[in-house]
C-alpha cells in the first residue's frame, strides 16, 4: 500500500479533549460508502491510516469513546463534542483517521471509493478516483 511519509502530524476532536500524533506513514485517504459509515459521518467518510506504533492518542479526560460498530471492528469518538475519529479492526496493525481530524494541509489524496454500491442517491461520484462496488 503506497504511503504519504509525513515528518509528523497532529490531529483531534472539534472540542479539542482528544488529540493525537502520527509519526509514521500515511495510507492515501480511501472514500468509504458503506452503511454503517454513512451513518456515522452523515455522509461518506475518507480516512486514512497509520500504523498502531506510529499513533499515539491524548485523552486526558477520558472523552475518547470507542463503539463496537460490527463483529470484526470498534469506532473511535469523542463523548464530549461526537466528532468521529477512528475506526479499528480487531487484531489489525493498523488504526483509520478521519481525514477530516488532522490538523492543516494534508498531501494525502483520494485513492479509491469503496461500498460504493451502499453509496446515497442523493451525490454522483465523478472524475478519475477508482470506484470499487465493496472493499478493493
Amino acid at each position: 500500500m503506497p504511503r504519504v511519509e509525513p515528518a509528523y502530524r497532529e490531529g483531534g476532536c472539534l472540542c479539542g479533549a482528544v488529540t493525537y500524533r502520527v509519526t509514521g506513514a500515511l495510507r492515501p485517504i480511501l472514500a468509504c460508502h458503506c452503511g454503517q459509515c454513512r451513518r456515522t459521518s452523515g455522509h461518506y467518510v475518507a480516512a486514512t491510516a497509520a500504523d498502531n506504533d506510529a499513533l499515539e492518542i491524548d485523552d486526558p479526560g477520558g472523552a475518547l469513546q470507542w463503539y463496537r460498530s460490527s463483529a470484526s471492528a470498534c469506532r473511535g469518538f469523542c463523548g464530549r463534542c461526537g466528532s468521529n475519529l477512528f475506526w479499528k479492526p480487531d487484531g489489525g496493525v493498523h488504526t483509520s483517521i478521519m481525514a477530516g481530524t488532522l490538523n492543516g494541509a494534508t498531501g494525502l489524496r483520494i485513492e479509491a471509493h469503496i461500498y460504493t454500491a451502499d453509496k446515497g442517491d442523493y451525490y454522483q461520484l465523478d472524475g478519475d478516483v477508482p470506484c470499487y462496488a465493496a472493499d478493493r
